[in-house]
This record gives C-alpha cells, sequence and structure tokens, in this order.
C-alpha cells in the first residue's frame, strides 16, 4: 500500500523543502497523507476546475506547482469560491500538495526543464542561493545558458513562441537593437521581472520570465536587454516532469498506484487582436 507520505518522503529528496523561498507555502496543503493513494493528478495550479476534474476522474492526491493555500485563509466563509475548494476537496478526500519555489530552485527542477524546452546548452544557475542539504551540491533560481544558434530578438521571441506553444507573447526591445545577435538567454519561470539586472549583469542577451510590469519593462529597454514575457503559464510543463519523475519512483520502489496529468488550461489570459 503506497501513502500520500510515501510519495511526499521520495519528491523531497529531489526538491527539499529547504530549497523554497522564505515567503514561500510548500508541501502538504490540505488533506490526509496518511491515507493510501490509488491514483495521482499531477497540476500547474490548484484551482476549482482542477478539483471538480479531479473528482470527475477518482483522483485521491494533487501534485501541483502552485500552492493551493498561498495565503492564509482569515475566514471558513464557503460563499468564497477559494475556500469552498478547500471545504470540496477535504469532503471527497483529496490530499493537496505543492512544490513551488524548491522546484524552481532544485537541479533538474522547473528552470531546468524551462531551459531544456528552449534548447539551451552550457546552462548554470542565473542565481547561486545556496547548497542543497541533501546531495551537497549548489542550487539556485533561475537559468543562464547559450542557444543553439544566435537569432535576431524577433526571431527569438518567434522561437519562444513555437518552444512553449504560446498563442501570443510579449517582446520588450530597445529599437536599436532589432539587429542585435542573441547568443546567451536567462530564463526564470514565473514572475521573474526583479532578476532582470542580474541577468544583464551576468551577460544575458535576452531574458525570458513571466509578468513583467509596464515601468520595470522600460528599465529593461535603457539598459538594452532584450526580454520575452512569455507568460506564467509555461511553468505548465511541470505537469509532464512531474508524472515523469513520479512514474520512474513508482517503478524503483515497486509501488501501485495510477498517475495521470490534468487537461484543464488554467492560462487566465486570452490574446485578442484588432
Amino acid at each position: 500500500m503506497t501513502t500520500g507520505n510515501d510519495l511526499i518522503q521520495r519528491f523531497e529528496m529531489f526538491a527539499n523543502p529547504a530549497l523554497a523561498e522564505s515567503w514561500d507555502h510548500v508541501g502538504l496543503q490540505l488533506g490526509n497523507p496518511e491515507r493510501p493513494v490509488k491514483r495521482v493528478m499531477t497540476a500547474l495550479d490548484c484551482r476549482p476546475e482542477v478539483v471538480q476534474e479531479a473528482i470527475e476522474k477518482n483522483v485521491d492526491f494533487i501534485f501541483n506547482h502552485h500552492p493551493a493555500m498561498f495565503h492564509a485563509a482569515k475566514t471558513l466563509d464557503v460563499r468564497d469560491p477559494q475556500i469552498a475548494m478547500y471545504q470540496t476537496l477535504l469532503e471527497h478526500g483529496i490530499t493537496v500538495y505543492a512544490a513551488h519555489t524548491n522546484l524552481d530552485n532544485a537541479n533538474g527542477g522547473m528552470n531546468d526543464w524551462l531551459a531544456t524546452q528552449l534548447e539551451l546548452t552550457n546552462v548554470e544557475p542565473l542565481q547561486i542561493t545556496g547548497i542543497d542539504p541533501i546531495s551537497g551540491r549548489d542550487y539556485g533560481m533561475g537559468r543562464l545558458g547559450d542557444l543553439l544558434q544566435p537569432m535576431s530578438p524577433a526571431a527569438f521571441g518567434q522561437w519562444c513562441l513555437e518552444k512553449f506553444q504560446l498563442n501570443g507573447a510579449r517582446l520588450i526591445v530597445n529599437p536599436a537593437d532589432q539587429k542585435q545577435l542573441i547568443k546567451r538567454v536567462a530564463i526564470l519561470g514565473g514572475s521573474g521581472q526583479d532578476f532582470w539586472q542580474l541577468a544583464k549583469k551576468r551577460g544575458a542577451d535576452a531574458y525570458v520570465t513571466g509578468d513583467v510590469s509596464y515601468h520595470f519593462a522600460h528599465d529593461m529597454i535603457a539598459s538594452h536587454l532584450t526580454v520575452v514575457d512569455a507568460g506564467h503559464h509555461i511553468e505548465a510543463v511541470c505537469q509532464d516532469q512531474l508524472a515523469s519523475l513520479l512514474k520512474k519512483w513508482r517503478q524503483e520502489n515497486d509501488w501501485d498506484f495510477e498517475i495521470i496529468t490534468s487537461e484543464i488550461n488554467t492560462e487566465p489570459f486570452k490574446f485578442i487582436v484588432k
């Protein structure tokens, strides 16, 4: 019999919670990890529509990237959709676990997966944060690497659309740099605008991240750093990657449970054109 604790303990050997940022809330979100696990679903987000999918597919353990309980609840008023979602999860005996910035920082984790999607070579951490207490290796936020071949900012923007299978993205580029070739690329999944100066300092010609604000974009332009705001949702790569890890560990440990990936698209933004 495999329990939620079995999965959690093995995963935390890969992405220790100690690797998470101090402000984050990773690990068990709600439910009982001592219960047997028969079907696991990997997901980027734990939203009401994802929970409904889990119920319909008889899932008893949701393994997601973004914490379901990122902000502490001050009341348990079930008229609030978020609180109602917690109630639904508990009513159906579904355990929820989140691996957020510990997965971002982990070697072989989120940002390595994103760097692989861009086919970057000579990849290294963008920022070395510390030493993994289990592996003894350096870990850090973001990645820095080389493109297979240099390309213009416009071509690089198209490359990102193709590799991340996006319908649109925001390209931030100084008009004077439109013919400059991009070779060295920094990438940080999620909201990474605070790291743009580090990307520039580390020699990146372009930076890929999400959630770039208006004034930050002006500063990037003034500093001649090309940036592709590919959105937060590119982190959905974690669904298949986490499923692959769980399948590997299932085989190694002779565990008996099913693994599926969420089919719900939780991207909140839609691109419209005139």
